[in-house]
């Protein structure tokens, strides 16, 4: 009996203990930690970092420092020029220390020779602009509705397929985003959060935005192709007319859902 008592009280006195241990997985609050430079030591200033679990961001000062909202496995993002992007899970000990150093490692360019051809310019203006490129992509308007719409090159086929997303959109952006609800609601998250918006502006290689809407590159551009934007729009665009382009066929999608 005695024992049996013994084991008993043994057990409440290592409750408070179990309890204490498992405390820190639940911890969510702000996280700080410093920013490095994995070549020289040195800190990195104006590094961009995102929560990718809570669609906010923040960048480092001076002193390669920041903070930010963060939860126990929620994954942070780092990109900055010239250096590896790079994802890190919070853990209980980035909490309990906070004075987690993270490296970033500088990106070896190897330049290769470019050949740099100009434009020939004459001076005479009819024949400079047959010289020049001209942009391919067309937007057709349609009276009564309220945005025109980009269809790539002007043929026949082009007119067609805008037509078509007009006249049957549902079936369209349904097949677009219906199977990605949860990567697609964070697009209003990351439209109003200023810091990653100021990242976004600045890319143009779409890694960012695959790692917050946790998609390939290749689904990006088919959602920006059946939302009829042209190929030039799609491969000479920054990450955020991207992120615009995209919310905005979702937000048609959205009302369009909601009426059936």
């Amino acid at each position: 009996m005695k024992k049996n008592f013994l084991l008993l009280f043994m057990v409440f006195l290592a409750l408070p203990v179990l309890a204490q241990e498992e405390t820190p997985e639940m911890q969510e609050g702000e996280l700080k930690a410093v920013v490095l430079n994995a070549q020289t030591g040195g800190p990195l200033e104006s590094v961009h970092v995102i929560n990718l679990n809570k669609v906010v961001g923040t960048i480092t000062n001076k002193k390669g420092e920041f903070a930010i909202t963060a939860a126990v496995n929620d994954t942070l993002y780092f990109s900055y020029l010239g250096f590896k992007s790079q994802k890190v899970r919070v853990t209980n000990d980035m909490f309990r220390f906070q004075e987690t150093k993270i490296a970033l490692t500088e990106l070896a360019y190897a330049l290769e020779e470019v050949i740099i051809t100009p434009y020939q310019l004459t001076g005479y203006l009819e024949i400079d602009v047959r010289n020049l490129p001209i942009n391919t992509a067309y937007q057709y308007s349609i009276s009564g509705l309220p945005t025109s719409y980009e269809a790539g090159n002007k043929n026949p086929s082009a007119v067609t397929k805008v037509l078509g997303a007009i006249m049957n959109p549902a079936d369209l952006l349904r097949n677009l985003f219906g199977k990605r609800p949860r990567q697609m609601r964070k697009l209003r998250q990351m439209k109003e959060d200023d810091d990653i918006r100021d990242l976004l502006a600045s890319k143009f290689d779409r890694e960012t935005l695959q790692a917050l809407l946790q998609l390939e590159k290749v689904d990006i551009d088919d959602i920006l192709s059946n939302c009829n934007y042209s190929k030039s729009f799609i491969t000479t665009a920054n990450d955020l007319q991207i992120l615009d382009a995209i919310s905005s066929c979702y937000e048609e999608y959205r009302i369009l859902n909601r009426g059936n």
